[in-house]
C-alpha cells in the first residue's frame, strides 16, 4: 500500500506510474526548501523592501537606486564563472547549500545594518550586503537546474518547482497586505521580515544537504565552455526568446507610474500584492504546463504579457487607469505572464541540456540574461523619459516578438 506522502507526491506531479521512493524523498525536500528560500526572497525584496529600509535610514537616492540592479545583474553575471566551480564538485548540492547559507548570512547583516547605521554609510553597507547575497544566489542558482535534474525525473520538474513557488506566495501575500494596510511603516517589523528571511535560507540550506544525489564523473572538466553558443541553435533561440521575454521582470514598475499617484509605499505594496497572488495562482498550473510543452508556455506567456501591457496603455489614455481596481488588476495578470516565463524558462533549459552540461548550459545562459537584463533595462529607461505609456507599449513589442519565436523551439519534454 503507497503511503500518504508517496501518494501526495505522484498526485502533485500528476505521475504516469509508481514513483520511486528516493524521488519522492528528494522531490519533497526540493518543495520545502523551495518554498523557504521563495518566502525569503519576498519578504526582502529590493525592488519593495530594501528599497523601502534604504530611504527610512535616510541613503541617498542614487544609492538606494543601485539596489535593483545590484540584485538582478549580481546574481546572473557571475554563473559563468561559478559554473566551472559546480562542475567540479561531485556532489553539486553543496553549491546550492553554500548558496542558501551565504543568502542568511547577507539578510543577518542587512538586519545589523538597519539597527545601526544611517545615511550614506547605511546606504553603502546594504549595497555591499546585497551584494554578497546576490552572489549566493547565484551559486545556488547555477547548480540548481543540475541538482534538479539528476534527482527527479522529466515531466515533474514542473510541478516541483510549481508548487513550491504557490505555496511560498501565500506568506508574501500576508506581508504585502500588512504592507499596505500601514502597519508596517515602522522600521521595526520591516527589520523583523528580514530576520525571518536570514533564518528561512539557514534551514532551507540544511535541508537541502539532506537531498540524495548521484556523484557526477566529470568533475575533471571545466564547465567554462562557449561551445553550446556556437554549436546548438536551438539554445541560441532559447537564450534569444528568454531574452525578449525578460521585459516581464522589468515592466511592472511601470504599471505603478499609471494612474493617480498615491503613497510610494501603497504602491509598491500593490506591486508585491499583485506578485504574490499571481505566484499563488500561477506557479504550479505554469510548472504543470511547462512539464507537457514549455516552449509554448512561453508563447503563452508573451502573448499575456503583450496583451495586458496593451491595455494598460490603452486604461491610461482612456483615463480608466484612475479607476482604484484597473491597475491592481491588469498588473495582477500581467504578472500571471511573469510567472509563466519563470517556470517555462527553468524547465525548457533543465530539459534541453544534455546531462553533462546541464551546469555550462545554465551559466551560459544566466550569464548572456545578465547582459540583456541591463541593455533591455537601459532601453525601458530611454523609453520611460518619455513616460510610463511609451515604456509600456515598448514591452509590449518585445514580448510579442519573444513568445512568436518561442514556437519555434523544439518540443523537448519527451525522452
Amino acid at each position: 500500500m503507497t503511503d500518504p506522502t508517496t501518494q501526495a507526491y505522484e498526485e502533485i506531479t500528476d505521475a504516469d506510474g509508481p514513483v520511486a521512493q528516493r524521488e519522492v524523498r528528494n522531490g519533497i525536500r526540493h518543495m520545502l526548501s523551495l518554498s523557504m528560500t521563495k518566502v525569503a526572497d519576498g519578504l526582502i525584496d529590493p525592488k519593495l523592501v530594501l528599497s523601502w529600509l534604504s530611504t527610512a535610514l535616510g541613503a541617498p537616492a542614487a544609492l538606494t537606486g543601485f539596489l535593483v540592479p545590484i540584485r538582478e545583474a549580481g546574481a546572473l553575471l557571475p554563473q559563468i564563472v561559478l559554473a566551472s566551480w559546480v562542475h567540479s564538485m561531485a556532489y553539486r548540492k553543496w553549491a546550492w547549500v553554500a548558496g542558501s547559507a551565504g543568502q542568511a548570512v547577507a539578510a543577518g547583516a542587512i538586519v545589523v545594518i538597519a539597527l545601526t547605521l544611517e545615511g550614506g554609510t547605511a546606504g553603502l553597507a546594504l549595497c555591499g550586503a546585497l551584494a554578497v547575497l546576490a552572489l549566493s544566489r547565484a551559486a545556488s542558482s547555477v547548480s540548481y537546474k543540475d541538482i534538479l535534474g539528476k534527482t527527479v525525473r522529466k515531466t515533474r520538474r514542473g510541478a516541483v518547482t510549481g508548487v513550491a513557488g504557490s505555496t511560498a506566495s501565500i506568506a508574501v501575500l500576508i506581508f504585502a497586505g500588512l504592507l499596505i494596510s500601514g502597519l508596517l511603516r515602522d522600521i521595526t517589523p520591516v527589520v523583523i521580515a528580514i530576520a525571518l528571511a536570514s533564518v528561512l535560507w539557514g534551514f532551507a540550506a540544511l535541508l537541502f544537504a539532506r537531498i540524495e544525489e548521484d556523484a557526477s564523473h566529470n568533475g575533471a572538466d571545466s564547465a567554462f565552455d562557449l561551445s553550446p553558443l556556437k554549436v546548438d541553435g536551438q539554445f541560441r533561440l532559447f537564450i534569444v526568446v528568454r531574452g525578449l521575454l525578460t521585459v516581464t521582470a522589468l515592466a511592472p514598475p511601470y504599471f505603478v507610474m499609471l494612474g493617480d499617484s498615491q503613497s510610494a509605499l501603497s504602491n509598491l505594496g500593490a506591486l508585491l500584492l499583485a506578485s504574490a497572488a499571481a505566484a499563488f495562482a500561477g506557479s504550479y498550473v505554469w510548472g504543470r504546463l511547462s512539464d507537457r510543452s514549455a516552449r509554448k508556455v512561453l508563447f503563452l506567456s508573451g502573448a499575456l504579457a503583450a496583451a495586458f501591457a496593451s491595455l494598460a496603455v490603452l486604461a491610461q489614455l482612456s483615463g480608466w487607469a484612475d479607476t482604484r481596481w484597473v491597475v491592481p488588476a491588469l498588473l495582477f495578470f500581467f504578472m500571471l505572464s511573469y510567472q509563466g516565463v519563470r517556470s517555462a524558462r527553468s524547465v525548457y533549459l533543465v530539459d534541453m541540456s544534455p546531462e553533462d552540461q546541464r551546469a555550462s548550459y545554465a551559466a551560459l545562459a544566466n550569464t548572456v540574461i545578465g547582459a540583456l537584463l541591463l541593455v533591455t533595462g537601459a532601453f525601458g529607461g530611454l523609453l520611460a523619459l518619455a513616460g510610463p505609456v511609451t515604456a509600456l507599449s515598448g514591452f509590449a513589442v518585445l514580448a510579442v516578438v519573444g513568445g512568436g519565436l518561442a514556437l519555434r523551439l523544439d518540443e523537448v519534454e519527451k525522452d
